[in-house]
C-alpha cells in the first residue's frame, strides 16, 4: 500500500486503532509489524485490515508517517482472527492481546550476535554478602547483566563489579543459530493395540488438514504422550508445525526427555525462564516456520506460527491454563479456537477431563479417544481412605498411624514414597500464644505464611516478605510465637523425625522454579538418592518414577473449602493425578487419602474408582444451578488503593446494571480477598443463560459509565478464581 494509509493497532491498551500514512517505497500489508509515532514516542504496532477495525476517519493532512517496518514475516491472518476473537470474547483491549503475539523489540532487529555474561568459577578477593548471594543464585546460568541481576536479586552494579574483578565473564552468543530438526522416524515406539488405534486416528486427522477437536482421555500412565507423539510425527513428515502446551514450566523437563528419546533432539521451548536472546531466537524461528515443534506455557498459544498442523494441550484439565491477570483467557478454550482458524486438529490430553470438556463430547463437538488401561505391566494403584476421626495422628503431628506404618514398609522394601499437601511453606498461620496477635499481610486480606527454610514470613498473594521476628510485635513477648497448621516444610520436618535415615526432598514452586531445577530433581529420583518426596500440586503431573509405590495425601479436605463451584471436581482431579504417580512401573502402588469425611461423594468416588458416577452427580448439580457448562458467569472486579472510591464505583456499576431476561447481576460485595497488593476489591457476579450474548450486554453496560482514573475495573469472562 505505498503512498496510502494503514490502520494500525499500537501497543497502548488505552487507544483504539489509529491511521498512519505509509511513506513512498515502504511496503505495509495486514499483519506487518511496524514502528509508529505517538506524540513524542515511538511504539510498536501491527497493521490491520481497515474494514475489520472501524474507527473515526482522519483527513489525509492530519496523518503522520510510519517510521519503519520490521524485517520479519507479517502476523498470519489466522492469528489475526484469533486475536480479534480473544479480544471480543474476553472483553480485552486489542492491543493487550496483540502484545502477546509480539516479541521484545530486540527480536525485530537484525543483529545476530549478543554479549551475555556467566560466572567463571573464580571468587573475588572481596566477597561481600551481595556478591556471595549473586554468585550462589546465578550458578551456571547465563544472560544479560539485567537478567543476572534479576535472578540474583541484586543491583546491576553488583554484577558489573563482579565482571570487573573477573568473577563473571562476557561471552558472545550467536542468537540466530538454526534449531536441530526433529526426525519423525528416529525411534518409533512399540504401541499397545489401544494406543495404535488412537495414534492412527490422530495421524489421519493431521493428514486431513481440517479442524477437529479430540479429547484424549487416558488414565495416568496409559501412554497418552507416546500416542499423540505419532500425530506430531505425521505433522513433521508433512513439513508442518506442532504446538504442545504444558501447564507448568517445571513439567517441561520430563517432557523434553521423552521428546528427545522419540525424535532425536529437543523441541523449541517457550516459557518465562528463557533469556532474552533465547526468546529472540525462538520467536524468529517460529515466525519463519523453521521451528517445527514448540513446547511451551500458555503464552506460546499466541506466537505467529505460519504453518500449524497440530495443537496439543497436555494436562488439559489444569486450572493454571486460565490467565488470572491481564487478558483473562483460558488457554484450553483459545487453543480450540486457534485450531478452528488454522484448520488443524486439537488434542486435549488428560486423565481427568473437565466437566466443560466432557459436555462438549456429549454434544458431539469433540471426538473422544480413550486409553482405558496403563501401559505394559503397570497397574492402577489401590486407593484407601484414612478416617482422621477414627485414626488420628498423635497430637502436634499430621501423618496418621496407618500411613506411617505403610511408609515404614515402603522404605523397608527400598521403594520411594510421596507425601502430598497443597500448601507451601511451614505453617499457614503464625500467632502469639500470649496476646493472640496474628501476622497478616499489610497489602492483602491474607495471613503471612511461615517459611522456615528461608526464615521468612511471606504473603502468597503479593509476595510481601519479612524476617520471622523473635518477639511478638504487639506484646513484645519473646519465644511466644506459635505455628498453626501444616505446610509441606512442616510435613518434611515430621517425616525427618519419624524416618531419620530417609533422604527427604521438598518439591514446591519455591524449590523447583526452573526446568534446570526440575531436571536436577528428576535425576536424583531416578538415581534413588531420594526416599520420601514431600510436595504440592507441582508433583502431581507428568512425572514417571517406577520405584515410587506409595502416595499419602495429608489433607484431602483442603481443596473442598472456599465455596468454589469447581471445588469437588478440582479435588477429585488433583488427588487422582497425585495417585497416578504411584505404581507406574512393574511394582504395585498404594494410595492413602487422609480425610475427616470419608463419606463425602468425592472421597467415595476416589476410593471406589467410580469416576463416572462422580462426574454424573457433579454435572447434574451444575445443570440444576445453571452453572457452567449449562450457564455462564462473568466477574466484574473493581479495585483501588482508595477504599471509598472502589466502593462507590462498584455501587454505581451495580445501580446501572441492565435488567435483561436471561441475565442476573449479584453484588457488589467485598471480594473474599478484600485487599490484594494494597488495593481494596469489590466484585459483581453476572450469571447468564448459555446462549445469552453476555459480552455485548457487559460492553454496553460498562461502556456507558465513567469512573475515577485511580479505580481499575476488570472483567473476567468464565472465571475460575472466585477470590
Amino acid at each position: 500500500m505505498p503512498g496510502q494509509r494503514s490502520r494500525v493497532i499500537v501497543m497502548n491498551s488505552a487507544l483504539g486503532p489509529l491511521d498512519y500514512r505509509v511513506p513512498a517505497g515502504m511496503m505495509v500489508e495486514p499483519g506487518s509489524i511496524v514502528v509508529a509515532p505517538l506524540g513524542p514516542r515511538q511504539l510498536l504496532g501491527v497493521a490491520w485490515e481497515a474494514d475489520r477495525l472501524p474507527t473515526e476517519e482522519v483527513g489525509d493532512n492530519r496523518l503522520r508517517n510510519l517510521i519503519s517496518v520490521a524485517d520479519v514475516p507479517p502476523i498470519p491472518a489466522a492469528l489475526r482472527r484469533l486475536i480479534e476473537w480473544t479480544a471480543d470474547y474476553y472483553l480485552a483491549p486489542m492491543a493487550s492481546v496483540v502484545r502477546m503475539a509480539l516479541p521484545s523489540s530486540s527480536a525485530l532487529e537484525g543483529a545476530k550476535l549478543a554479549v551475555e555474561y556467566r560466572a567463571t568459577g573464580e571468587l573475588p578477593d572481596r566477597l561481600t554478602p551481595q556478591r556471595e548471594q549473586a554468585l550462589a543464585r546465578i550458578g551456571d546460568r547465563q544472560g544479560l547483566v539485567r537478567e543476572l541481576a534479576t535472578i540474583a536479586d541484586v543491583s546491576d552494579a553488583v554484577i558489573r563489579g563482579l565482571v570487573k574483578v573477573g568473577a563473571i565473564e562476557a561471552v558472545e552468543v550467536d542468537i540466530d543459530l538454526p534449531y536441530p530438526l526433529p526426525d519423525p522416524d528416529h525411534a518409533p515406539p512399540a504401541l499397545s493395540s489401544d494406543q495404535a488405534e488412537v495414534a492412527a486416528t490422530l495421524r489421519a486427522a493431521v493428514d486431513a488438514r481440517a479442524f477437529q477437536p479430540f479429547l484424549l482421555d487416558g488414565v495416568t500412565g496409559s501412554g497418552k504422550t507416546e500416542t499423540y507423539f505419532e500425530g506430531v510425527a505425521e505433522a513433521l513428515a508433512d513439513g508442518r508445525q506442532t504446538l504442545v502446551l504444558l501447564p507448568e514450566i517445571a513439567l517441561t523437563e520430563p517432557f523434553l526427555k521423552r521428546f528427545h528419546a522419540r525424535f532425536g533432539c529437543q523441541p523449541v521451548a517457550w516459557h518465562s525462564d528463557l533469556r532474552q536472546s533465547q526468546r529472540r531466537r525462538a520467536w524468529r524461528a517460529i515466525a519463519s516456520g523453521e521451528a517445527k515443534v514448540v513446547v511451551g506455557a500458555r503464552s506460546a498459544l499466541f506466537l505467529p506460527y505460519p504453518n500449524l498442523g497440530l495443537i496439543v494441550v497436555d494436562e488439559a484439565h489444569e486450572t493454571s491454563f486460565k490467565q488470572e491477570d491481564g487478558v483473562h483467557y483460558h488457554a484450553r478454550d483459545v487453543a480450540v479456537m486457534r485450531g478452528l482458524f488454522e484448520q488443524c486438529p486439537v488434542v486435549l490430553a488428560t486423565a481427568t477431563p473437565a466437566i466443560e470438556t466432557r459436555h462438549q463430547v456429549a454434544l458431539g463437538r469433540y471426538a473422544e479417544l480413550k486409553l482405558p488401561g496403563r501401559y505394559g505391566a503397570a497397574q492402577m494403584p489401590a486407593i484407601e481412605a484414612i478416617d482422621l476421626l477414627r485414626d488420628p495422628p498423635p497430637r502436634g503431628r499430621w501423618i496418621a498411624p496407618t500411613l506411617s506404618r505403610a511408609i515404614d514398609d515402603t522404605l523397608e522394601r527400598g521403594e520411594q514414597a510421596l507425601l502430598f499437601l497443597n500448601r507451601r511453606g511451614y505453617a499457614p498461620l503464625t500467632l502469639c500464644r500470649t496476646c493472640g496477635h496474628r501476622f497478616q499481610c499489610p497489602n492483602c486480606t491474607a495471613w503471612m505464611v511461615e517459611h522456615r527454610l528461608i526464615r521468612r514470613l511471606a504473603c502468597h498473594h503479593c509476595g510481601h516478605v519479612l524476617p520471622t521476628p523473635r518477639a511478638c510485635p504487639e506484646c513484645k513477648e519473646e519465644e511466644s510465637l506459635v505455628a498453626c497448621g501444616p505446610g509441606v516444610e512442616r510435613i518434611a520436618d515430621e517425616a525427618a523425625a519419624l524416618w531419620p535415615n530417609a533422604r527427604i526432598a521438598v518439591v514446591t514452586s519455591d524449590t523447583i522454579w526452573s526446568p534446570a531445577k526440575a531436571a536436577e530433581f528428576v535425576a536424583r529420583m531416578e538415581a534413588r538418592e531420594i526416599d520420601i518426596v514431600v510436595g504440592t500440586q507441582l508433583i502431581t503431573k507428568g512425572y514417571h518414577f517406577p520405584d515410587l509405590t506409595l502416595v499419602g495425601v495429608i489433607d484431602a479436605d483442603l481443596g473442598l473449602s472456599g465455596g468454589d463451584l469447581r471445588a469437588a471436581e478440582r479435588s477429585f482431579q488433583q488427588i487422582m493425578q497425585v495417585a497416578g504417580r504411584a505404581g507406574r512401573g512393574e511394582k504395585p502402588g498404594h494410595v492413602y487419602i487422609q480425610t475427616h469425611d470419608p463419606q463425602a461423594p468425592v472421597m467415595q468416588a476416589l476410593v471406589s474408582g467410580d469416576a463416572e458416577s462422580f462426574y454424573e452427580a457433579e454435572t447434574e448439580a451444575r445443570r440444576d444451578a445453571d452453572a457452567p457448562p449449562f450457564g455462564r458467569f462473568a466477574a466484574i472486579i473493581v479495585s483501588s488503593e482508595d477504599k471509598d472510591a472502589a466502593h462507590d464505583t462498584a455501587r454505581a456499576i451495580g445501580r446501572a446494571a441492565p435488567r435483561l431476561e436471561g441475565m442476573d447481576v449479584f453484588g457488589p460485595a467485598p471480594a473474599p480477598l478484600a485487599m490484594l497488593r494494597g488495593r481494596h476489591r469489590f466484585r459483581l457476579l453476572v450469571h447468564a443463560r448459555r446462549v445469552f450474548p453476555v459480552q455485548d450486554a457487559i460492553r454496553d453496560w460498562l461502556g456507558a459509565l465513567d469512573w475515577p482514573a485511580k479505580v481499575r475495573v476488570a472483567v473476567d469472562v468464565d472465571p475460575y478464581s472466585f477470590v
